[in-house]
């Protein structure tokens, strides 16, 4: 996608929406493009956006008082996020990151707010959401203490297309090894030995900067 019009398309909390909404929603939120390590926000800023993805690979992590950094996970194209954040707290309470240069729409919280009120529809997806992305951090936590390094990866990379959170992403993901491994924690050297793994096992096709899936099922299962 390349424009704010594409992902609103494809977005399906759109769907409940009327011509007049669409409209309010497509000349209220603001497109930016982020470079490859550029901060699209950061902990403890104020939360004055819901966000999306029009393009690119984003990260959501947070860094201790002595420096350890932990990424929670990777936002791709179609994707949104930061309702919770909306919803309770006041400042943001992990930063996001731009894994490659991409493109971001900011709708501003009182345009969110506005939907709230307003579209039962966008409720009944907040909710969809919201629940989604708890399952996603329940199944982090249990890949983290009882999942090898094979199975993050394989893990990790299946979440990346999530029909509910991604509803266009294709059958690949333009992602280079490093990516990988910061959304697995799993080092760039091993993440390169659990691609070949999971290639050997039809899982997946690894070709230059860009990794295709062949089974998201048996990745979802692997290990």
């Amino acid at each position: 996608m390349d424009s704010l019009a594409e992902l609103l398309r494809a977005s399906l909390w759109t769907r409940s929406l009327t011509r007049a909404q669409l409209d309010r929603v497509e000349a209220e939120t603001v497109v930016r493009d982020f470079p490859a390590g550029a901060y699209v926000c950061r902990k403890g800023e104020p939360v004055e956006h819901w966000i999306g993805v029009v393009d690119g690979l984003v990260k959501m992590t947070s860094v201790n008082s002595q420096g350890k950094t932990t990424t929670f996970t990777g936002v791709t194209s179609g994707g949104w996020f930061g309702e919770g954040s909306l919803l309770k707290d006041p400042t943001r309470r992990y930063d996001i990151e731009a894994l490659r240069s991409s493109r971001m729409a900011l709708m501003p919280r009182a345009t969110f707010q506005w939907l709230l009120d307003t579209d039962i529809g966008f409720n009944r997806f907040l909710l969809m959401q919201l629940n989604e992305r708890l399952s996603q951090f329940i199944a982090m936590v249990e890949y983290e203490r009882l999942l090898g390094p094979d199975a993050r990866v394989a893990r990790s990379l299946a979440a990346l297309f999530n029909p509910l959170l991604y509803p266009e992403q294709a059958t690949h993901v333009q992602i280079s090894q490093e990516e990988v491994g910061y959304l697995s924690g799993v080092s760039r050297q091993r993440v390169n030995q659990a691609l070949q793994v999971l290639e050997k096992a039809g899982l997946l096709k690894v070709d230059y900067g860009r990794i295709r899936i062949v089974d998201l099922a048996g990745l979802r299962a692997f290990g």
